[in-house]
């Protein structure tokens, strides 16, 4: 059996622009509150432990409503598709980011996981079949970069930032990695046989990537120094947020737009995102905008802006064509973890 579908499994219904509308701003608002209660759950709880939580009660929550509805009965090979995509979208991708709060804010958290529009770009051209990038896209890219080493490096590279205005580099390698994984993952999401069934690949790339943080966190020794009863009620309520606006609704909603319209579409929540999370994280935990992160964020989100309304030759496949009506297609134009 293969992993890799060259057809891809897309839906073949047609949405309307009501249920795109509602998954789209799912993945741009609640998506955006996410990385404040990523902060606030991490306060008291280990971080892949507290991510594992999430995703697996989510999982169980889900999967056999799904399946009892569906009726649909996943194979070896769809189990194998879930491990890998909750594996890399999961475990790495949203495990870097519950590990990076810890030390980076949740806005500028937001900011950096921003790449990952960036990062497809170079995916989508290395990978068998892809097109080599114009140049507007190449330069919406390095402007990207840019403006996430201005945010990222030392403060005397850049006259008078300051020290204090740094993003702890260690916060910020393991979240450009996730995000590499994350826009990995979406990518890939399009090209492996997960069941036919959209909520049914969610929750079992839910339950896949919940056990991998859980046997990863339980290796790195969460365990030993976490005790239930320093959960404050703040983290608490957070996990409990990120189980059902984060995951059941969110991740779910991400998943079904990735198998409906092209993923370079999708990633138009990265731009939204970090705008989302810098106004909750500055109203809600008190975390200080400087100067320097709006000027980094202004240049990475032009950056990004620049990558996704590119003009490109399309790459759908035949089942992805059937699957938007026009309408659709003419609403997420210029509409990506």
């Amino acid at each position: 059996m293969s992993l890799i579908h060259s057809n891809s499994a897309f839906t073949r219904e047609s949405p309307s622009r009501v249920k795109l509308a509602a998954a789209f701003a799912a993945v741009y608002i609640i998506w955006g509150s996410t990385f404040l209660a990523m902060r606030f759950a991490v306060a008291t709880i280990p971080p892949l432990y507290m991510a594992g939580t999430r995703h697996l009660v989510a999982g169980a929550l889900l999967y056999p409503f799904v399946r009892l509805r569906s009726r649909e009965k996943p194979t070896g090979t769809n189990w194998l598709a879930a491990l890998f995509l909750g594996g890399m979208l999961l475990f790495v991708g949203n495990g870097a980011v519950a590990w990076s709060e810890q030390t980076v804010p949740s806005s500028v958290a937001a900011l950096l996981v921003a790449t990952v529009s960036l990062w497809m770009v170079f995916i989508e051209w290395l990978r068998p079949g892809g097109q080599r990038p114009s140049a507007r896209v190449i330069a919406g890219v390095a402007l990207g970069f840019t403006g996430m080493v201005f945010l990222v490096g030392p403060g005397n590279l850049f006259g008078n930032a300051g020290s204090g205005s740094r993003v702890n580099p260690a916060g910020a390698a393991i979240l450009l990695g996730g995000s590499l994984c994350w826009a990995l993952g979406s990518v890939y999401t399009r090209h492996v046989r997960l069941p036919k069934n959209p909520l049914l690949g969610a929750a079992m790339q839910s339950l896949a990537g919940g056990v991998l943080l859980y046997t990863f966190g339980t290796i790195t020794g969460e365990a030993r120094a976490f005790h239930w009863s320093q959960i404050s009620t703040s983290s608490a309520l957070a996990v409990g947020y990120l189980v059902v606006f984060g995951s059941l609704l969110g991740f779910s909603a991400y998943s079904w737009l990735l198998r409906t319209v092209a993923p370079s579409r999708v990633s138009t929540y990265a731009f939204v995102n970090p705008v989302v999370a810098m106004i909750l994280g500055w109203a809600l935990a008190g975390e200080r905008i400087s100067v320097r992160t709006f000027a980094a964020a202004a240049i990475i989100l032009a950056g990004v802006v620049i990558v996704i309304t590119a003009p490109h030759r399309s790459t759908t496949p035949p089942q992805a064509e059937e699957a938007v009506s026009p309408d659709a297609a003419v609403e997420t134009e210029n509409v990506q973890a």
